[in-house]
């Protein structure tokens, strides 16, 4: 039976287009082989990255080798990875961004919505992963029986087409002397008398030969997500409580009727609880139509829409969000974009010896809004700039990286900390009061 590599396989579904006998299938990100498999090596000569064996390990492709020594090593291709990468990079040092999967921007985890004076802070607006400008918002505020709506206009802002930003950003990293390399997984941290010295990947075709390799770098920046695993390998606390977690989902809705240059939120203990639900227009007719409700409540509140074992889900309150608005429910879901979103404090430290964490990883996140883009982006940049200074005096000890935090701390921590505070002052079920509007208000423009 044929094997498959799953850190090669680019899942493109060549294979199964080729088998005689129907044996492969393609599963979302996963290919299949079922025991009808023929062994007729058709799928291994169709593959385009050499991810197919008769039971034996694949080939090595030939590819550009891969450098083992780096000033700096990012984990992430994030905005908030990309650009520290950039940073660094124009600063003169050799840095390797590496990113897991296979598409930089893919997939969307984000509600994409940015204001106009933080984006252009780093870079000049692009029709190209603009997807709408915003100039208005509306938030409606239901308790019981008590709506409450609020409308705001002169907020300049865009909802962005991710995919696109996010690969632009990686291409900006590249075009500034940095290495990029996708489907590129880190699997450990090299540790030498407890300090970070560098990091284990694996990705098959890049490193001529398959397997994990260690590459020397002297420091690690992780900016790989909510997800986070390269702070904990070294030894940093980035356990997310259930308290301070969003669970989210998200339909891109086309056929719907809506103001395209307004954005909208729902705050309702029914709707969302803990959270809220948000629509965000995307062009003409199309909008991100999503929630996200605190992972602690969502299960006990509300009416149920059985899951795989009768619970109820989050995608359930999305669609009875969408099923009660007749100018949502007339449109078609073309998308769907889950994930969680911390909206907790920053772990007590963001670093340590070699190693600084950044944007999600950082849970760098607005605790009212969930938002995060530009503040992964603000902390990237400090962050690489910190690297700069520490590698320029040969000082990579967590006492010197300690510059980022307080940098970090001066620029958006403070206010970070002041809307968790404000978050939990209300308890959930009085997020729908007129203070906490006022302060979701100031805090979404």
């Amino acid at each position: 039976m044929v094997i498959v590599d799953v850190h090669r396989c680019a899942y493109c579904g060549g294979c199964v287009s080729v088998c005689p006998v129907a044996a492969l299938t393609l599963e979302e990100t996963r290919l299949v082989v079922d025991e009808t498999c023929i062994n007729c090596e058709d799928c291994i000569t169709a593959c385009p990255v050499g991810a197919l064996s008769p039971g034996l390990r694949p080939q090595p492709s030939p590819q550009t080798p891969l450098r083992r020594r780096y000033d700096l090593v990012v984990v992430g291709a994030g905005p908030g990875g990309s650009l520290a990468t950039q940073t660094a990079a124009q600063a003169g040092l050799s840095v390797l961004l590496v990113e897991k999967r296979q598409e930089i921007g893919s997939p969307v985890r984000c509600a994409e919505g940015v204001g106009y004076d933080r984006i252009t802070a780093f870079l000049e607006p692009d029709a190209r992963w603009i997807s709408a400008e915003i100039t208005k918002a509306e938030i409606t505020a239901i308790a019981g029986d008590k709506h409450q709506v609020l409308g705001a206009d002169g907020g300049r802002g865009y909802i962005l087409e991710r995919r696109v930003f996010d690969r632009v950003l990686a291409e900006r990293a590249a075009q500034a002397g940095a290495e990029v390399r996708v489907k590129t997984a880190a699997t450990g941290l090299i540790m030498e008398n407890c300090r970070v010295r560098g990091i284990k990947i694996r990705h098959g075709d890049y490193f001529n030969g398959d397997g994990e390799i260690e590459v020397e770098a002297q420091v690690i920046i992780a900016a790989d997500g909510v997800e986070s695993q390269v702070g904990r390998w070294a030894g940093l606390d980035t356990l997310l409580p259930l308290g301070d977690t969003m669970v989210c989902a998200q339909y891109l809705l086309a056929g719907i009727n809506i103001d395209p240059a307004c954005t909208s939120y729902w705050i309702s203990y029914e709707i969302a609880p803990g959270g809220y639900a948000w629509v965000f227009p995307k062009g003409e007719g199309k909008a991100n139509v999503g929630l996200g409700v605190q992972a602690d409540l969502w299960q006990a509140a509300g009416p149920h829409s059985a899951g795989s074992e009768g619970q109820e889900t989050v995608l359930g309150y999305l669609t009875r969000f969408i099923e009660s608005r007749s100018f949502l429910a007339q449109g078609y879901p073309v998308t769907l974009v889950v994930g969680n979103v911390p909206v907790a404090l920053s772990p007590e430290r963001i670093m340590t010896d070699g190693l600084m964490l950044v944007g999600d990883a950082a849970r760098q996140v607005d605790a009212l809004t969930g938002g995060g883009i530009i503040n992964a982006m603000s902390a990237g940049q400090l962050a690489a700039r910190v690297a700069v200074e520490a590698i320029e005096v040969g000082d990579t000890s967590a006492n010197f990286l300690s510059r980022y935090e307080a940098a970090w701390e001066q620029r958006e921590g403070r206010k970070l900390k002041r809307n968790y505070r404000l978050r939990e002052k209300f308890p959930p079920e009085l997020r729908a009061a007129e203070r906490f509007i006022q302060a979701f208000a100031l805090a979404v423009q």
